[in-house]
C-alpha cells in the first residue's frame, strides 16, 4: 500500500501552529484504518483490546470516539480499508498531547501491532455533537 502512515510535516506543523496561536478549538480526527491480520478485524483479541484501550486513553487528553463503522466495500478508488472512526478532541494541543499522556505506552504499542495503515484526516471539530448539515 503506498499510503502507510506516510506523515505530512507540514500539516503536523500547522497543528503546532494553531495549538500556540491562542485562538486554539476543536478538531476531529477521522482515521482511515486497515488492520493487521493479526488483529483480526473485526472480532480478533488483538482488534478489540485495541479499542478497548483506545476508548479508555483518549479521555486522559479530553477527547473521545464519537463513532467508528466498518467499510464495507469501496465504489471508488483504490484504498483498502476495514474501518473508519472519529476522534473529537477539544483542542489540537490535546491531539499533539497524546504521545506523552499517561498510557500512551500500551496504546501506541497496540496500535502498532493492530494497525497496518492509517490515513487520518483532520475536519472542523467546532460543532459537538454535529447538527444536520
Amino acid at each position: 500500500m503506498n499510503y502507510v502512515n506516510k506523515r505530512h510535516d507540514s500539516e503536523t506543523q500547522l497543528i503546532e501552529d494553531i495549538a500556540g496561536s491562542g485562538a486554539d478549538g476543536p478538531v476531529m480526527m477521522i482515521n482511515l484504518n486497515y488492520y493487521s491480520v493479526e488483529a483480526s478485524f473485526p472480532s480478533g483479541e488483538l482488534y478489540k483490546r485495541y479499542m478497548s484501550v483506545l476508548e479508555k486513553f483518549l479521555p486522559v487528553v479530553g477527547a473521545k470516539i464519537l463513532w467508528r463503522h466498518p467499510v464495507f466495500g469501496q465504489v471508488t478508488g483504490e484504498q483498502p480499508l476495514h474501518e473508519i472512526l472519529a476522534a473529537w478532541y477539544p483542542t489540537h494541543q490535546a491531539f499533539l498531547d497524546l504521545p506523552n499522556a499517561p498510557g500512551s505506552d500500551e496504546n501506541f504499542r497496540l496500535r502498532a501491532l493492530a494497525v497496518e495503515a492509517a490515513v487520518i484526516h483532520r475536519v472542523t471539530g467546532d460543532e459537538y455533537p454535529f447538527s444536520p448539515v
